[in-house]
């Protein structure tokens, strides 16, 4: 395992925690490493993945702008597809995604905590996309999350402006989902994770599925998906159970 990323599992929950002092900047040992994780979370069959940082005052302070000096446009998009791809794993591996955000997470550090099906951070937080102070903008689906999660005027009030909100701002806008006082927000994050790894799978990512189609279709389409997502749970292992469980007053035990 890459030194820089770090891996453990129990009880079918995986930790990935970021260690690349000083700031957790994400270049090649963090794409590599995160790689290896989600590899290693994927053949564990965990049901929820944290990923958090063990770097003081820092989740992830974004792109590593050593490796952009003199960089070509092609070496830029190929370093930034790869790191995309990582990025997106958070969003799409079989498993719901928490980021426990303490300190700064900024650019892509954010973009890949907005991958997260959900986000947990501390009040000390530090949330924000400066890349326009570089003259670009986020290239990891920055400008596409953000207003999916705070909408479109907040979004563009962050984008434009480049401007940090703390963990408590970016709970009122939605860009936080559970907030905690400091220091809290890997504790909380790991209690919300071994929570859901007790729970049925096939839901959770039929539920995922459901929500992300209400935001991009109509009402009528939604329920015509959301019709057909119940029916298949309806008749899986996992749905059984759940039924049994309730009629024979017990708690569900739900398959690995």
């Amino acid at each position: 395992m890459n030194t820089v990323v770090q891996y453990r599992s129990f009880e079918g929950v995986g930790v990935v925690t970021l260690a690349r002092p000083p700031a957790n900047a994400l270049g090649e040992p963090i794409i590599v490493g995160l790689a290896a994780a989600f590899d290693r979370a994927e053949d564990d069959r965990v049901k929820a993945i944290v990923i958090a940082s063990d770097v003081p005052r820092f989740f992830a302070a974004g792109a590593d702008l050593t490796l952009f000096d003199g960089l070509t446009v092609e070496g830029f998009v190929d370093y930034l597809d790869r790191l995309r791809a990582q990025i997106e794993r958070a969003a799409t591996g079989p498993w719901i995604s928490i980021a426990a955000i303490e300190g700064m997470a900024l650019g892509g550090g954010l973009e890949l905590a907005m991958a997260c099906t959900l986000r947990v951070a501390s009040t000390s937080a530090l949330l924000g996309v400066p890349e326009v102070k570089l003259g670009v903008l986020p290239g990891a689906a920055g400008t596409q999350r953000l207003p999916k999660l705070v909408g479109r005027g907040a979004a563009l009030d962050l984008l434009l402006t480049g401007r940090s909100i703390d963990g408590a701002e970016g709970h009122r806008l939605g860009l936080v989902d559970r907030l905690t006082e400091p220091e809290g927000a890997l504790d909380a994050a790991i209690a919300l994770a071994r929570e859901l790894a007790a729970g049925p799978r096939n839901a959770y990512v039929e539920i995922v599925r459901c929500v992300d189609v209400a935001g991009e279709h109509t009402l009528v389409e939604g329920m015509a998906f959301e019709r057909s997502s119940v029916a298949r749970l309806f008749d899986t292992p996992d749905g059984r159970e759940g039924v049994a469980a309730f009629l024979q007053k017990r708690s569900a035990t739900f398959e690995p």
